[in-house]
């Protein structure tokens, strides 16, 4: 008996060309048409339009299952177009970018996309300046009255913020700004923007950019900041990828608190997570009956939090492939509203097994040199302009950071070193405090003259539980890196390998054990020495930028009160 078609789907399939409604109709109730392939034959078939495409999940559902017992004849379906090959897009690095800064296309007719940054009309000729994110630099573009669009200049549609097309011919310029300059054949209005425009020609305040986080990448300064930031991350992939670690995607979400710190931010269903959340009552949240919350009614069946670290997740990988890394979110329900902290920062933290504390500062070390190296070497139009805006000499800051050696002393002697400073310190200097911003880049920028200074071997009160313990029993083998201007950029440890010793440190600690049985059981089945730090990315950005404020070196900053965009 053959098969039944709904209206719906009878009208469904009349749209579909150029296959006609009584041939596609003639097969779905043909009782030897395997149905299951009736959504493989419609989504292939390549000439459908958009509209026809949207129709094409009604057909199935809407036909009745029918027993098939035989394969139907291949259908003759009319080929359609090709997807065209994927190009990077043309830009104005592309033009502007290489040593001879454009002069090897003169005489090029070439097309540049991009938003007006400023407009100077003037009797016979319009300068139009256009970025298109790529570099620092703007396309000068010159049009006469006679290029092909000039009436939307002349409506004053092409205004600060504006998108554009630009067709043009490369030539000499004959300003000393740039070296070329294009000269319009034709202009197109993409988007329009409104006079009320935020961000025009005069300066604007960093705090003022800050409320205007969806428009700041069109600032010179924040669009330099953004490919130093990408550029530091490439770098990074690309030295762990060169040293044979493997990329491990931590988790966002734990049960497990890796610094001991308690500020987490607490991940839960119990508290309604739609739009009637504002409305509701603290009576609705499930509780035990002395009172307490009753997690076990949560999502996961116990309380979890926004992860502050994945280190505890990359040696469980360590302990397998050796040497890893992870470059991911990390999250601290901090309540400070300084230039150093953010509630959501990035972090990368390399694990690396069958290696001790000197093997973990080595790494540490080569990591920054090369990355360093790396943005000298290829941001160097964004390099010079931090260098005369932002700080000036932090190229010779950052080449010092490359070519000088690393210095390293204990924290004994680094307590030592501040106590006989001449420096009145805000916070004071005792041996097992922990070292403040002040102390770090005392050490780094007047007592070693700029150097880099790795301090290890703090004291096992103030640093965490998986720190291997030293055999003074007093210290831990940790280690920190501080830079000038900065101060502690990098921190890591040994990470304390011997059961028994992490068994007591965290009973030391009053921490839940059966919440670490995971991590104590990498301790019980083929336990390695094995090391590893962190580090901020967001403050690395800060440190190859000149960026004062670290809110400004990540694209949109959470902090306390402050979750826009």
């Amino acid at each position: 008996m053959a098969a039944a078609i709904s209206p719906a789907a009878s009208a469904a399939l009349r749209l579909l060309k150029p296959l006609s409604a009584a041939r596609l109709s003639s097969l779905f109730t043909n009782p030897k048409f395997n149905h299951t392939s009736a959504p493989l034959l419609l989504f292939s078939h390549a000439a459908l339009s958009r509209h026809h495409r949207s129709l094409c999940s009604v057909v199935p559902a809407a036909v009745s299952s029918g027993e098939a017992t035989k394969s139907p004849e291949p259908l003759e379906l009319e080929k359609g177009a090709n997807i065209r090959e994927f190009r990077k897009k043309f830009k104005i690095v592309d033009i502007k970018g290489g040593d001879d800064q454009g002069l090897d296309r003169l005489g090029e007719t070439l097309v540049v996309r991009g938003w007006v940054r400023t407009l100077r009309v003037q009797s016979s000729v319009t300068f139009i300046e256009v970025n298109d994110g790529s570099c620092l630099s703007n396309m000068q573009c010159v049009m006469s009255s006679d290029a092909e669009g000039y009436d939307q200049v002349e409506s004053g549609s092409i205004a600060t913020g504006a998108s554009v097309w630009i067709q043009g011919t490369v030539v000499a310029s004959q300003g000393s700004k740039q070296k070329v300059e294009l000269k319009v054949d034709k202009l197109i209005l993409i988007g329009k923007s409104d006079p009320s425009f935020p961000i025009q020609k005069k300066r604007v305040s960093r705090e003022f950019l800050r409320t205007q986080a969806h428009l700041r990448p069109r600032t010179n300064t924040f669009g330099a900041v953004a490919r130093v930031r990408n550029a530091l991350a490439y770098a990074t992939h690309k030295f762990f990828q060169e040293n044979g670690f493997v990329w491990l995607s931590s988790p966002i979400i734990t049960a497990s608190d890796c610094e001991g710190a308690g500020e987490q931010f607490c991940v839960t269903t119990l508290i309604p997570n739609s739009s009637e959340a504002t409305n509701s009552h603290v009576n609705a949240i499930p509780k035990t009956k002395d009172g307490s919350i009753d997690w076990s009614k949560d999502f996961f069946g116990k309380p979890a939090f926004l992860t502050v670290s994945g280190q505890l997740n990359a040696e469980t990988y360590a302990t397998a492939l050796t040497d890893v890394y992870t470059f991911g979110p990390t999250f601290r329900a901090e309540n400070s509203n300084t230039s150093r902290h953010l509630a959501e920062f990035w972090m990368i933290e390399p694990e690396l097994a069958f290696a001790d504390l000197e093997d973990d500062m080595a790494c540490a070390t080569a990591y920054l040199q090369y990355v360093v190296k790396y943005i000298l070497e290829n941001c160097k139009e964004d390099m010079d302009f931090f260098n005369t805006w932002v700080e000036k000499g932090i190229i010779d800051r950052l080449n010092d950071v490359v070519e000088k050696s690393v210095v390293q002393l204990t924290y004994t002697d680094a307590v030592a070193l501040l106590l006989k400073a001449n420096k009145k310190f805000e916070f004071p200097v005792t041996w097992g405090c922990d070292l403040q911003s002040e102390h770090e880049r005392y050490i780094t920028e007047v007592a070693f003259g700029g150097c880099p200074v790795i301090i290890r071997d703090y004291p096992k009160v103030i640093k965490a539980f998986y720190m291997r313990e030293n055999d003074d029993g007093k210290t831990v083998a940790a280690m920190d890196m501080l830079v000038p201007r900065i101060g502690e950029l990098i921190g890591g440890s040994q990470r304390e390998e011997r059961l028994d010793y992490l068994e007591k440190r965290l009973d030391d600690l009053n921490l839940n054990k059966e919440s670490y049985w995971w991590y104590l059981d990498l301790r019980r089945y083929g336990s390695v020495p094995h090391a590893g730090f962190g580090l901020g990315f967001e403050r690395l950005v800060q440190f190859a930028t000149g960026i004062d404020n670290i809110r400004d070196a990540i694209p949109f900053p959470r902090a306390p009160g402050s979750a826009e965009f």
